[in-house]
């Protein structure tokens, strides 16, 4: 009995705080992560984002239009992480009578860096962009996207002005796919896409 009456003794010095678990502390976000940015626009239509098709068809739709016709830039946005990266390569260029050589060069900006770019040329001229073919490697959740591309200035247009390759790293996270990143390089002179890049794998 003296043992009994020791442990309830014991019990009851034990604050009642101690008595109960702790509940466990919620996670910090790292920065940059999407947590951070609760009022990132948040995919306009769900099936824009629900595959990595949809996610590449749903990326040169947003962009493509008759001159005029306004872009919808929510959409556009909705489509990246928001730290998300995009960029350009120029390649050297040599001098010319109008213009100076220029050194190859690589130019990074934002997504909204590409809005403010590019909205007052898609006000004034027409442009239409598409993907030919696709070349898609995942692991785990994370892909690899190379996607060669044909751009126009009608739909019309018996052949593109412009052709080259996007590639694209696409992470999957909160049950969406997101772009993380987009880089680009065209055809030119002395530059051209090989077979296996302008059919499916």
């Amino acid at each position: 009995m003296r043992s009994l009456a020791l442990i309830a003794a014991l019990a009851l010095a034990i604050p009642a705080c101690a008595q109960t678990a702790a509940p466990a502390p919620k996670p910090v976000p790292m920065p940059a992560s999407i947590a951070t940015h609760p009022d990132w626009p948040a995919a306009k239509n769900p099936a824009d984002v629900d595959t990595i098709e949809h996610l590449m068809a749903s990326l040169y739709d947003v962009i493509s239009g008759p001159a005029g016709r306004q872009r919808d830039w929510a959409r556009f946005r909705s489509l990246f992480l928001p730290d998300a990266r995009m960029g350009v390569i120029r390649p050297a260029t040599p001098a010319a009578a109008d213009k100076p050589a220029y050194a190859g060069d690589v130019i990074l900006f934002t997504p909204d860096t590409y809005v403010e770019r590019d909205d007052p040329y898609f006000k004034a001229n027409s442009f239409f962009e598409h993907g030919i073919a696709n070349r898609i490697e995942t692991f785990g959740n994370l892909t690899s996207v190379w996607s060669t591309y044909e751009s126009r200035h009608a739909t019309t247009d018996a052949q593109p002005f412009a052709r080259g390759i996007n590639t694209l790293q696409i992470v999957h996270a909160q049950g969406r796919y997101w772009i993380a990143n987009i880089m680009w390089d065209d055809e030119r002179p002395g530059l051209t896409l090989p077979d296996k890049y302008l059919k499916q794998p």
